[in-house]
């Protein structure tokens, strides 16, 4: 009669097993530690930084507020664009000057004409060689002569930020394309 005993394959197959877990463990330990909690972490910094909150909310409306006029007005109603741009754009400023006042931020926002001009001087073709017309800063709204139509180039604001930590001031010119500069 033969006597049944432990069986030497069993082992160097469970062994085996064991290995090939262990080989499938290290990705996932490498990712933990690439990808680990870190206590200096602060979430929601852009929540926290009230400036860049207004800088993007400027961005986006300058933007839709400038496209809606593309093409509906000559160079001769240039004025009436500005005055359409502004009147496009102020929804989104009394929403930023509403934004958080419950939490103690307070946003003053208000047209910057002087540096409406000063980058338009900057930043508006000129000379013999220029593709363009004529460039006007209105209201501190820039504009600018294109195909004997108003283009919107950039809008100009002040935007001063009050909150119990201090308080933030800027002037960015937003252009037409949403992009903002910081002038001040």
């Amino acid at each position: 009669m033969r006597r049944l005993g432990p069986d030497r394959n069993r082992g160097q197959l469970v062994l085996v097993a064991a290995g090939v877990l262990a080989l499938a463990l290290v990705p996932i330990a490498f990712a933990y530690l690439q990808l680990g909690y870190h206590a200096d972490v602060r979430a929601g910094v852009e929540y926290d930084d009230p400036g860049r909150n207004a800088e993007r909310l400027l961005e986006r409306g300058v933007h839709d507020a400038s496209a809606d006029v593309r093409g509906e007005y000559e160079w001769w109603q240039r004025e009436d664009a500005v005055a359409a741009v502004r009147t496009n754009l102020e929804p989104r400023l009394e929403t930023l000057r509403a934004a958080r006042v419950d939490s103690g931020t307070a946003y003053e926002v208000a047209y910057n004409d002087s540096a409406a001009a000063a980058w338009a001087a900057r930043n508006c073709p000129s000379g013999p060689d220029r593709q363009f017309g004529d460039c006007e800063a209105i209201d501190g709204v820039v504009v600018q002569e294109r195909a004997g139509e108003a283009a919107v180039l950039a809008v100009a604001l002040d935007v001063r930020v009050t909150t119990a930590d201090g308080r933030w001031r800027a002037t960015p010119v937003v252009e037409a394309t949403g992009n903002a500069t910081a002038t001040a």
